[in-house]
């Protein structure tokens, strides 16, 4: 994990807003509130589909998690509603955005090709290596709860490996990928930015988003287009090559290791294994419908 930019040591209320391009990037957002003892902290605003994801779907919506649709069905009073609750609750607050809505996969050329026209259309610049960033989740969430945030962290991520033999960029890698080393290397760039630094209205804050996003562009732009071969694959300025103590890993790794063993290494325990991924999906699923 090699870090550039700013990184608080100490735990802070913050929203996180990332590029995205595949499920690691939720990871990404554990990597870095992990090095500031915020691991249980981290909430995410998923895409409405995601809630019957099982198991998953009912913890992430009972972990604070936000749900929202997309464009004209999108339920502002909702999630206004749930962020306040939180900040009633005093929940502490790490709550993760991916403004752009939708992963940035060069296999799909048209999902890019039509967020640049939108772009265009709009008047904004067009950006190569993001997605145009919508703005309504993270005004929404910058609005509700700006007076229990700390800050904002402005994200960008690069994943090492991710060019062709031809130096065209590449798909992002899976789960899989990224956890068997294919993916050697995460350059992950952070921006801790001011609330007072942040447009209140959503028409200047829809424009502010815009420029970060440009910001990202060219990091993206230098990490993997650079015409010197020697500041491609990083990020300008100084980095910072951060591993975690085994205090940190080891606990945890040795807790669920040893957890899944025991269930899964006798016949009881398989069935219990196995029950409770069926019937915890179908009552997770109910929770959430009905909630």
């Amino acid at each position: 994990v090699i870090l550039y930019g700013d990184l608080p040591k100490n735990k802070e209320n913050v929203i996180y807003l990332s590029n995205h391009q595949c499920t690691v990037d939720w990871i990404i957002a554990d990597m870095l509130a992990i090095r500031q003892n915020a691991l249980g902290h981290v909430r995410y605003v998923l895409k409405d589909g995601l809630k019957w994801l099982p198991l998953y779907g009912w913890y992430f919506s009972q972990h604070g998690g936000v749900y929202v649709k997309r464009s004209a069905k999108f339920n502002e009073k909702e999630m206004r509603e749930k962020l306040r609750a939180q900040m009633k609750a005093e929940t502490p607050m790490y709550l993760v955005i991916f403004p752009e809505g939708t992963r940035y996969n060069p296999e799909i050329p048209k999902v890019i090709a039509d967020s640049q026209s939108f772009a265009e259309k709009e008047g904004l610049a067009i950006l190569k290596h993001v997605l145009t960033p919508r703005v309504k989740a993270t005004h929404v969430a910058i609005d509700t709860i700006k007076d229990y945030l700390d800050a904002v962290y402005d994200v960008t991520v690069a994943y090492e490996g991710t060019v062709d033999h031809k130096g065209q960029r590449k798909l992002a890698p899976s789960m899989t990928e990224f956890l068997c080393k294919e993916c050697p290397r995460v350059h992950i760039f952070i921006d801790r930015i001011e609330l007072k630094d942040i447009p209140e209205e959503q028409m200047y804050m829809r424009r502010w988003l815009h420029e970060r996003f440009e910001i990202k562009d060219k990091l993206l732009i230098e990490f993997y287009d650079a015409k010197d071969s020697k500041r491609r694959n990083k990020f300008p300025g100084k980095s910072v090559h951060s591993k975690l103590s085994l205090k940190k890993t080891l606990p945890s790794l040795l807790f669920l290791g040893g957890l899944t063993a025991s269930m899964l290494l006798t016949e009881s325990g398989r069935k219990l294994y196995v029950k409770t991924w069926i019937y915890g999906t179908l009552i997770g699923c109910l929770w959430v419908s009905i909630k």
